[in-house]
């Protein structure tokens, strides 16, 4: 019964919308879901409720009636359910993923500012640079650096992530500032570890020009480690600006070589595609969308 009642709700979502593309947008499902739900009811009720083609879909005058008759049903359903499953879904534990420093400074504020609104809310946060497996981990929302193309979760970029290339004054004083790359290459520079493959990340600039540090002095697989090398002036780094920003607001880095800084990389969060979402993990999943990008990215 539980899986026609959701048929139901996917065929009336299609009804209203201009496509099953546009439908499965709203309801956070992909637009083959839509499709299959659609076929399985047509086969259970014997007819066709939608006249399609590769341009449109219009709905049949069967599937008009059966419409008006699927909207009191889950009329009568929800004013049954929904102050039960409304208290259920409120409270609970939504579990996130999110790199570590930006969670420490941007994700884990607006979680704090979320369970103070919603107390019922529980939050089982893990911080890793290694992106977890999210759907095999049974992980709500995940944070991530860079482009998501795995069809298996809803993903909503939030932002642009820059790099910048910092040096502290004291050391750019002591060696000057270098003019392009290949001076760079030439100066005492960090290297931040790759813990999926044991190798140093490469630097990217414009271009698509990259530059592996070949002699680091300082080395380790800790972002915000590697910030604080720079910080105590024991070479030039490649950071994301979200952990730099302040330091260089601040006057203890000096951010260079601006006019070949990369394309910043982008800032999603995501969640995976598991049918009907507790209304817990859409709150903070919206406030994620919404606020992350603002705070994470600014300047």
């Amino acid at each position: 019964m539980a899986n026609r009642l959701e048929l139901i709700r996917i065929f009336g979502v299609a009804a209203s919308a201009a496509s099953f593309r546009d439908a499965a947008a709203r309801l956070g499902i992909s637009p083959q879901v839509v499709t299959r739900a659609v076929r399985e009811l047509e086969d259970m009720l014997g007819e066709t409720l939608f006249h399609r083609n590769t341009r449109s879909v219009q709905i049949t005058t069967f599937g008009e009636r059966f419409l008006l008759q699927s909207q009191a049903v889950l009329g009568s359903m929800g004013s049954l359910f929904n102050d039960a499953r409304d208290d259920d879904e409120m409270g609970g534990v939504v579990r996130i993923t999110a790199p570590g420093g930006l969670g420490r400074r941007y994700v884990m504020p607006l979680l704090n500012e979320t369970m103070k609104k919603h107390p019922g809310i529980v939050i089982d946060l893990r911080l890793s640079d290694v992106p977890s497996a999210v759907v095999n981990e049974q992980i709500d929302i995940g944070v991530r650096a860079g482009v998501i193309r795995d069809n298996r979760f809803i993903a909503r970029t939030v932002g642009a992530l820059p790099m910048w290339v910092v040096g502290s004054p004291a050391l750019i004083t002591q060696l000057g500032e270098p003019k392009n790359t290949k001076g760079l290459a030439t100066l005492p520079l960090t290297a931040l570890i790759d813990r999926s493959t044991g190798r140093p990340w490469p630097w990217v600039f414009s271009r698509d020009e990259q530059m592996v540090p070949s002699a680091a002095t300082f080395v380790t697989d800790d972002p915000e480690a590697e910030l604080g090398a720079c910080v105590a002036g024991l070479g030039f780094g490649q950071i994301a600006a979200y952990l730099a920003r302040s330091c260089v607001a601040d006057g203890r880095l000096m951010r260079i070589l601006r006019r070949v800084e990369p394309e910043p990389w982008k800032l999603s969060v995501y969640r995976p595609q598991r049918g009907p979402v507790p209304k817990r993990v859409r709150i903070v999943f919206d406030v994620l969308v919404k606020q992350l990008g603002a705070v994470a990215c600014d300047g």
